[in-house]
């Protein structure tokens, strides 16, 4: 069992929505699984079938329940009607309710009641390397991802197995049985020319030649992705918001070993000093980074910046007129040169805090740059005063 750094709230109903395996069920079964609780799981076929029939039972189950601390109703979106009775029993029964789900999207597209601010909305993700400790490999995260799950096989074969399954299933459940697409088939040969896409300036045209789609079903895929919280977009960086939607975006999936799946590299072994490595390694980086964003609940906007010249800043952290300026790099010895060049580079940017990030584990400073180990560069940025 692992111990997650999304802390539940006491007493206040919440969402949690996350990818399918992401652990948001095994969470909420470790923290709110108790006598006192009713737990519904809307993927049984009997619960299922049962609240589908008459949504009402709901009203009837918790009024035979006085003790109730908690109702937790998992995958909500199967049953979006529920979510209006969830709304009077808070109102009038101050019921506190967990509710989860992997798409936020049915929900919305459907009209859904998502409760006017009553409950809190919280995201959860694969698991970080605060949350594996010793269990934590660079080299397998890189290879394999961090989907809870993973942590039970014990050989090659299984991990690809379940990851491959992954992917399957994730068409077939999130995809086709939520009916987010039509055609399955384009959408699933987007899904491999987005995941050879991964965290690389995204042009939708070329895609859309590449995949046989117009523009137009090329970014609705895309969104579909975010909404379902398998990716994030990285927007060029821009001081006016208007000109920033100029710049093309970078498009991250939530997991790299699932990424790999969808492009069908999981048999190759990501191998140190290679430009491959290197890609894997800030892919995998950029999601720690937005999974401690989101946990730590920072709130900084993240981009990319580049320079007509072709000049790169991987990562810009902005909240307000603060900004953290990101060079990352998977060398294990950092070069005083290319922290020189990215020192200059950063200059466009007035005050920000400049960081250059990698696999050297010793800390320095060069040009004005923070040089940091990358597991205590997340540290120092979004959990500065908490010992994890």
């Amino acid at each position: 069992m692992f111990q997650r750094l999304l802390k539940l709230p006491i007493n206040n109903s919440f969402f949690i929505f996350g990818p399918r395996g992401s652990g948001k069920s095994t969470h909420l079964r470790e923290h709110l699984l108790t006598p006192q609780s009713l737990y519904i799981d809307l993927l049984s076929d009997q619960q299922e079938k049962r609240y589908r029939k008459n949504p009402d039972i709901l009203i009837s189950d918790v009024a035979a329940r006085p003790d109730l601390d908690w109702v937790v109703i998992d995958e909500i979106q199967k049953i979006p009607k529920l979510l209006d009775l969830v709304h009077k029993l808070i109102e009038e029964k101050k019921v506190n309710f967990a509710l989860t789900g992997s798409s936020a999207r049915k929900l919305k597209r459907d009209g859904a009641n998502l409760l006017a601010g009553r409950a809190f909305i919280l995201n959860m993700f694969p698991l970080t390397f605060l949350e594996l400790k010793e269990k934590f490999m660079l080299s397998q995260v890189l290879r394999w991802g961090s989907l809870p799950r993973l942590f039970a096989y014990n050989n090659d074969e299984e991990k690809i197995l379940f990851l491959n399954s992954y992917v399957k299933t994730y068409l077939n459940e999130e995809i086709i049985s939520e009916q987010l697409v039509r055609n399955v088939e384009g959408f699933r040969d987007f899904l491999e020319i987005a995941a050879q896409m991964n965290g690389k300036i995204i042009n939708f045209s070329k895609i859309g030649r590449e995949s046989s789609m117009d523009n137009k079903t090329v970014k609705e895929y895309f969104q579909i992705l975010e909404d379902t919280l398998v990716g994030f977009w990285v927007p060029g960086f821009h001081q006016s918001v208007r000109k920033a939607q100029k710049f093309q975006p970078k498009f991250y999936f939530f997991d790299v070993g699932v990424q790999r799946a969808l492009e069908g590299s999981l048999d190759s072994i990501p191998t140190p000093g290679t430009s491959s490595y290197g890609q894997y390694f800030e892919n995998y980086l950029f999601t720690e980074i937005f999974r401690a964003n989101t946990y730590s609940q920072k709130n900084y906007k993240l981009s990319h910046y580049q320079t007509t010249t072709g000049q790169e800043i991987d990562l810009i952290l902005s909240k307000g007129m603060k900004k953290i300026v990101v060079k990352i790099k998977s060398t294990t010895q950092i070069d005083p040169v290319e922290v020189k060049a990215f020192a200059r580079l950063a200059e466009a940017f007035k005050e920000s805090q400049n960081y250059f990030v990698s696999l050297d584990p010793v800390a320095t400073e060069l040009y004005g740059v923070r040089c940091l180990y990358y597991q205590d560069f997340i540290r120092e940025v979004f959990w500065p005063q908490v010992n994890l």
